[in-house]
This record gives structure tokens, C-alpha cells and sequence, in this order.
């Protein structure tokens, strides 16, 4: 069985919607394309090692009318090591209608999308999900996936579709290596899903340690 790996840049308020674009997803969205002017060689580099190994990708249908309307066109620019992946691997689609599949190695996933997502992991070893926000509260909400590749981006937009707002059930996460950050503020976490749900506590209870002026 392999792994799902979700790529996801996001704000500090947590808004993951159109971070590439203004046309990306604009309907009641005024910010689409906050991540651009935040981009450095730093975040690009991380970008790039965390795309090492991925053997198919998982999308939205808005997010793979985007990529296929982009990367089949961009081998040889200085785009050429993600579009040459991209248009090497298979791409999986969840969406409801009917897509376009005209990418090489496109095809839709079955109306039962947790049953196909299992399917796709145990076919693949790393599948990506890129951006589909609406793709990723499924799997969230599933518990369908292995890690989570969060950029945190400086900025507070109070606005936009956020990466946990819906779907989302109590998980635990743990850090698989240490945070880093870049020379604009972008701060890049890997988490994997680890076993069981959030604990409690008190943090008032004298085992606690906890400084009182009484």
C-alpha cells in the first residue's frame, strides 16, 4: 500500500483557497493569487524534494482543469522538472460530471471516491494531492491520507475557503522533521497522521507545574 501525500499552501488564518491565481477560484474571493509575492528560492526548493518519488497525482476537477490547461505546454521552460513529472505520471480526477481527460494518462475516479482513493493508493507508492480543497475535506473527514505538507504563508486574508473548515474529524498529527522557514516568513511543516484521537487535559492541575500569585 502506498501513500497519499497532500500538498496544501495556506495563510495563518488558514484560507487555502486560489493561492496560485486570481482565476483560480474567484467567485466571492478577492485575494486569488496571495502566494506569488511570497515566493522565494527557498520555498521552491522544498516544493520541488517534496514532489521526489510521486508516481500519480489525485485532483479536483477545478485544480486538474488548471494543470491541464498548463503544464502539457511548459516541458523545456524553467518549469520543465514538475512538468515533466506531471505529464509522465497518471492523474486521477474526483469529480461528479463528465472532465475533460484529454491529459495523457487522465481518468475519473468512481462515484464511491473512498473506495477508488483506497484503490489508487494501493496501486501507486506516493500520490500526490494538489490544492482541490473541496478533494481534500473528503479525505480529511476520511481519514484518507498519510502526510500533509502545510506551508504556512505570512498573512491574515479573514476571508476564503479555509484548509480544516469542513469535513475534518479530531486527529492526531505528528512532526516528521523539524519546521523550516524561508527568507519571506513562509514556514513549511511535514506531518504525518499518527494513530488515535486528540487527548485532554488540565492544564491547571498542580502536577502541572503551573505558577500561581494565590
Amino acid at each position: 500500500m502506498g501513500l497519499i501525500e497532500i500538498e496544501m499552501f495556506a495563510t495563518a488564518d488558514l484560507v487555502g483557497q486560489a493561492p496560485g491565481g486570481p482565476d483560480e477560484d474567484p467567485v466571492g474571493f478577492p485575494f486569488g493569487g496571495w502566494q506569488a509575492p511570497l515566493m522565494d528560492d527557498v520555498s521552491g526548493a522544498q516544493i520541488l524534494a517534496a514532489y521526489e518519488g510521486t508516481d500519480a497525482l489525485l485532483l479536483g476537477r477545478r485544480t486538474y482543469d488548471i494543470f491541464a490547461a498548463y503544464w502539457p505546454h511548459h516541458e523545456g521552460g524553467e518549469d520543465d522538472e514538475i512538468a515533466t513529472l506531471f505529464n509522465r505520471i497518471p492523474k486521477y480526477v474526483a469529480s461528479r460530471g463528465s472532465p475533460d481527460l484529454s491529459w495523457a494518462g487522465s481518468s475519473q475516479l468512481g462515484p464511491d471516491l473512498a473506495d477508488a482513493v483506497r484503490e489508487v493508493r494501493d496501486r501507486h507508492e506516493h500520490v500526490k494531492v494538489v490544492g482541490s480543497l473541496d478533494l481534500v475535506q473528503t479525505l480529511l473527514r476520511e481519514k484518507l491520507f498519510d502526510r500533509l505538507d502545510l506551508w504556512l504563508h505570512p498573512l491574515v486574508l479573514g476571508v476564503g475557503k479555509k484548509v480544516f473548515d469542513t469535513g475534518a474529524v479530531p486527529s492526531n498529527l505528528t512532526l516528521l522533521e523539524p519546521p523550516a522557514a524561508g527568507p519571506k516568513g513562509v514556514v513549511y511543516l511535514r506531518y504525518g497522521l499518527a494513530e488515535g484521537t486528540p487527548a485532554t487535559g488540565d492544564m491547571s492541575a498542580p502536577d502541572r507545574g503551573v505558577a500561581s500569585d494565590r
